[in-house]
């Protein structure tokens, strides 16, 4: 039993020092053996001598999407397949926080199709998840033939991060315009982005719109800038 009880108080002192270890690695700064020139030329290592950075909770903070500038062509099948453009801003942070601002606009060049609006995204996991949900609040207005709607738009959005900073990813958003009214809408839209330089992405856009008239879709390929 003494042998007992002198293993345990060991492995409680061996863990008691390892955390104590641990959170001074995170605290304390780092003593480089380097000559001042190089650490005066890098900035990285200016700041571990100043203090070592929590290396993960940084990954997990830094936006694993980036915001886009969208221009693009959109087709318009239901609409006797009628040729328009779209264009618009994607996740504009405000602040470094989950909550994003997007706002877009298309339209058909025959006249029959337009619609624009703002929303507000509030991501609920860290910003660096490869997965992240979002409640959608904001404000549309369509127009599709004879029919017109506006008002409230309330949904969700869920993202799928295939590589960080933008690189690829899948964008699924479900949203509902003047909902419980006679003229609500549901829109339902998948979004596929590429990069194909650091600054440049192809994207392609899947949009379905239900309404009390009509069923509606559209079909978009463009360009998007991150900046």
């Amino acid at each position: 039993m003494q042998h007992c009880s002198l293993a345990i108080a060991a492995v409680g002192f061996l863990s008691l020092g390892f955390a104590e270890t641990s959170a001074f690695a995170q605290t304390q700064p780092l003593d480089l053996d380097l000559s001042p020139e190089i650490i005066e030329s890098s900035p990285t290592l200016q700041e571990w001598q100043r203090q070592i950075p929590n290396v993960l909770e940084e990954i997990r903070r830094d936006p694993s999407f980036r915001t886009r500038l969208r221009l693009g062509y959109s087709q318009f099948p239901s609409s006797g397949d009628a040729g328009g453009l779209h264009l618009g801003v994607e996740d504009v942070f405000l602040g470094r926080t989950g909550l994003t601002l997007s706002g877009d606009y298309q339209a058909s060049f025959n006249g029959d199709r337009e619609a624009a609006g703002a929303n507000l995204q509030y991501y609920v996991l860290p910003l660096g998840s490869y997965v992240n949900l979002a409640p959608v609040v904001g404000y549309r207005y369509i127009e599709s033939n004879d029919f017109n709607t506006d008002g409230l738009n309330l949904g969700a959005r869920v993202r799928l991060v295939l590589s960080r900073t933008g690189a690829a990813d899948i964008t699924l958003t479900q949203s509902f315009v003047a909902p419980g009214s006679d003229a609500e809408v549901g829109i339902t839209v998948l979004t596929l982005g590429y990069a194909v330089t650091s600054q440049v992405r192809l994207s392609f856009d899947f949009e379905q719109q239900n309404s009390p008239e009509d069923q509606d879709n559209r079909l978009g390929l463009g360009l998007e800038w991150l900046p």
